[in-house]
Formats: structure tokens, sequence, C-alpha cells
């Protein structure tokens, strides 16, 4: 009876894992998108989450909008802000030395929390409920619906994501500009425009991961720290490779649950850090990353 009972408690650990990983996957996918076409690691992605979620608090609660346009009018209102950081702090730090543009994004991540706070103070808060509270049962297993729901629209956005990048216009320019600029500058394709597109799009992605973290475990000034596990995803999985993101993704969000639920909480870190170190060791370059070889 007791084996039983831990492999459902097993199975339940899982399940709530892969809905973390499905947060970390739609995330890591707005990260690698900004990495793959300006080779800026972008540290405010976190932050940037964070923006999404509070815009959505803000207009659903001051403005009394209901939460399906809430969350429509946060998304949009990302995907400027996005693209505003782009042309202001991002563009005119272009040929400069990468660990100048990093810094620059740490900066941006600072002040969006101080923009947070300054607004909202720093107090934790609780979004609108819009997810079904009805519990959702996998064969035996339980899973909290915010969860399940929140990993349902996240596997959806990342396939609707995938696709319209593989097809739409945009999509191909993005393409052509991560995988060479100087190619891409020579077939005509706007690369700024190009550049200024995957920090809107990549916001706009981040803004809908920020509302579902958001409705799962309430929101605060403090929500960047998702975006270390993210920058962890990301270096796990490949810094330029979109199946990088989404397999890691998931296996560290079923790390971090299967840690939290047999070791307690303050283990969650140290094994998604110790999956990065020893990925590090083996293949600096990630799971899935490209394996640039310099000559000289």
């Amino acid at each position: 009876m007791s084996l039983e009972f831990d492999w459902l408690f097993l199975a339940e650990i899982m399940l709530a894992g892969l809905g973390a990983g499905g947060l970390y996957a739609l995330t890591g996918l707005a990260f690698v998108m900004i990495y793959k076409a300006t080779r800026v690691v972008n540290l405010a992605i976190g932050e940037m989450l964070m923006i999404g979620a509070y815009l959505c608090f803000g207009l659903a609660t001051a403005m009394n909008l209901p939460m399906w346009l809430a969350i429509l009018v946060a998304v949009i209102g990302s995907g400027g802000a996005g693209a505003l950081l782009e042309r202001v702090a991002i563009r005119p730090m272009l040929g400069e030395s990468p660990i100048a543009v990093f810094m620059v994004t740490v900066g941006l991540a600072s002040i969006l929390v101080g923009v947070v706070e300054l607004i909202w103070t720093s107090e934790p808060r609780r979004l609108p409920e819009f997810m079904p509270a009805t519990p959702v049962m996998i064969g035996e297993a339980f899973v909290p619906s915010k969860v399940f729901y929140g990993f349902l629209v996240a596997a959806v956005l990342i396939g609707v994501a995938l696709a319209v990048f593989r097809f739409w216009r945009g999509g191909v320019a993005l393409r052509a500009t991560a995988s060479d600029q100087q190619a891409a500058y020579s077939m005509g394709i706007d690369v700024p425009k190009v550049f200024s597109l995957s920090w809107t799009v990549a916001a706009m992605i981040a803004a809908i991961a920020g509302v579902i973290v958001g409705a799962v475990g309430g929101i605060s000034s403090t929500m960047g720290v998702f975006g270390l596990s993210v920058l962890v995803v990301v270096i796990v999985g490949g810094l330029d490779s979109v199946l990088g993101a989404l397999v890691a993704g998931l296996l560290i969000g079923v790390v971090e649950s299967l840690a939290g639920g047999f070791l307690g909480g303050e283990y969650k870190l140290l094994a998604t850090f110790l999956i990065l170190i020893v990925v590090l060791l083996v293949r600096p370059y990630g799971l899935f990353g490209t394996h640039e070889i310099e000559r000289l």
C-alpha cells in the first residue's frame, strides 16, 4: 500500500514539475528569440515577465477591465515596452562588447523593479481569478487546476510561436538574421527592424508567461527571480537553441519539483545549479547549442 502511495506521489510531483517546466520553456523561448537575433544575453527577461503581470493586474483592478481584455492589452503593452527598450537601451549598444550590453540588461532589470515598486509598492498581490478551479485528475494523480491549464496554455503558445516563425515572413527574416546578419543585410532584410521585432515578440511572450505565473503563485516585485531559473534553462539547453530551451525547460521543471518534493524547497535551486555545472563541464555550449569554432 505504501509503495502505491509513493508512486502516486512521484507522479503528482512530476506532473507539477512539467507544469512549471512549460512556463520555463515558454519564457526560455522569449530569451532565445532575443539572443538568436541580436546576440544579447537579456538578464531582464524575468522583469519583463513581471511587467506583463503587473500591467494585467493594474488594468483588471484599477480600470476594472474584464480579465481577457486586461490580458490582451497587457500583452500588447508589453510588446510596445519591449520595442521601446530595444530602441532606447539596446540598439545604441550594438557593436559594443558583450559584457557592456549584458550590464545594460542588468540595469534595465533594476529599473523595471523600481518602476513596479514605485507604482504598486513591494507588497505581494493576487491576480483576479480567471482559470477554471475544478480539480484535474490524470489517472489517479491530482494536478492543481492552475498548473494544468497554465501548462496547456504554454504548450499551445509554444506551438503557435514555432509555427508563426516557421511560415510567417517576419519569422523567416528573424531566422535569416539569426543565421548571418551580413547575409541578411545583403538580401535586403531590415536588420534593425528585425531586432525590434525580436524584442517586441519576446516581451509579449514573457508577458503571457508572467500572467500565468502570477495566476499560480501571485505577483510581487521579486518575480524577476524566475528569470534566474530561465537563464539556467537556456544555458543548459544552448543559448541559441529553441529546441534546447523547450527540452531544458521541462527537465529543469521536473528536477526542481522532485528536489522540492523529496528533499525540501530549499534544495530546488541547488539541484538546478548542479545540473547547470554538470552540463557545462560536459558540453560548454549546452545540450543543443551551436559549437562555434573560432578561426584565426
